[in-house]
């Protein structure tokens, strides 16, 4: 399953990038691997010779690469990957240190580490030789890389979930925005976006367990202030398969109207987009919260995180959600948009937010008031959802 594909410890990065400097900075310019006999290479093509620190860790087996801090210049898809490397991620361990980590498909040992490759048009490149140790396991589940120009970032390990026994309902996390301290949007009729959110998330509920195929689990049930990365650990916590955040926004333009669907991406699809995604993600500053203090787990969740299945997988469910809102309720022109949302960096959960309205159009307002426009929108909320598990081959 796609989103098993991503499951699994990455190691705790914060994620600090100074502009200054930057031209001066190494770069890592490829990553190789080939066979040598018996063993696997991996190499590590760099700009500049440097200081480095090899170790490999089990249970799974991994080995890591320790660099100072350099900028990634490789390629982000290597097909070959060799014997022994099931993937690789890399990103910053600390502010001095950048990381690479190999998963592999049984234990190794470390035989060799050493540049190789002198000289100003040679490539200088750091060796390092695995030779398999013990028996051979089932490769591990490699982690899709960063898109280009992005560094990936740690995060913590999935909480361990409670035991679902014999259900076997697909779990659908729904995620009322706002709530308790953060009104959200204030309606141009004084409606509070907090209270019309939590509205859509119960009809969402009820109209998808009906089917009896899902398990909807609400991250609030009640007027109550929810953190960001509270509400991605709560899709974690019970494995949610989907994530589905809901918001009314409000804007200048009072004349616009619509709903609209939008994935992560570092790169907004507009300035909109990205005006929206900034409010958004202070949420918690909103609430008085100082995030300076927190600890490293939970800054890795906050920081920018895109992995490119959970993305993909993403960008798969936007689209059969925004076909089927289509045929019932009304859209904004380019109704797919994408935008860096923290609520939507679950690394492991495809994740998508769902603008159903303007809550500054006195129109949408008056709809986003009727619980026959919140049927309409959960029952092609349905179609989409059961649209994405059948095309995977989860349900017909």
């Amino acid at each position: 399953m796609g989103a098993v594909f991503a499951r699994f410890i990455i190691a705790t990065a914060i994620v600090l990038i100074s502009s200054a400097g930057v031209d001066a900075q190494p770069r890592i310019t490829g990553i190789n691997f080939s066979k040598v006999g018996d063993l696997t290479r991996i190499g590590v093509d760099l700009s500049q010779r440097l200081d480095y620190r090899v170790f490999v860790l089990n249970d799974p087996a991994r080995v890591v690469i320790d660099l100072p801090v350099a900028k990634w210049g490789a390629p982000t898809s290597v097909e070959d990957r060799g014997g022994l490397v099931a993937g690789y991620r890399f990103g910053l361990f600390d502010p001095k240190t950048f990381r690479l980590v190999f998963d592999l498909n049984r234990p190794v040992a470390v035989k060799l580490s050493a540049f190789d490759g002198v000289g100003e048009r040679a490539p200088l490149r750091l060796n390092v030789d695995l030779e398999p140790i013990g028996e051979a396991k089932p490769a591990a589940t490699a982690k899709p890389l960063a898109p280009a120009g992005q560094v990936a970032a740690g995060v913590a390990p999935r909480p361990p979930a409670v035991p679902r026994k014999s259900d076997t309902r697909r779990v659908i996390v729904v995620d009322p925005g706002h709530g308790g301290v953060d009104p959200g949007a204030i309606g141009a009729g004084g409606s509070y976006e907090k209270d019309v959110t939590l509205a859509y998330a119960k009809e969402f509920r009820r109209v998808l367990e009906a089917t009896g195929r899902y398990r909807v689990v609400l991250t609030r049930e009640s007027d109550v202030f929810l953190r960001l990365r509270d509400r991605i650990a709560k899709a974690r916590e019970v494995e949610a398969e989907l994530f589905v955040s809901i918001h009314a926004d409000s804007i200048g333009q009072t004349q616009t109207s619509g709903a609209s669907v939008y994935t992560l991406s570092e790169n907004a699809s507009d300035a909109e987009a990205a005006a929206l995604a900034t409010k958004e993600n202070k949420a918690d500053l909103i609430a008085g919260i100082d995030l300076s203090q927190e600890t490293p787990q939970v800054a890795t969740i906050l920081i920018d995180l895109a992995q490119r299945e959970t993305m993909n997988l993403s960008a798969v469910f936007a689209a059969a959600l925004v076909g089927e809102m289509g045929k019932d309720v009304k859209l904004l022109p380019k109704p797919h948009r994408f935008a860096g949302f923290a609520v939507l960096k679950a690394p492991d959960v495809p994740s998508v937010l769902l603008e159903i309205g303007y809550l500054s159009n006195r129109s949408d307002e008056r709809q986003l008031q009727l619980r026959t426009h919140r049927v309409d929108v959960a029952v092609a909320m349905l179609r989409a959802i059961d649209r994405y598990f059948a095309s995977r081959g989860v349900i017909r």
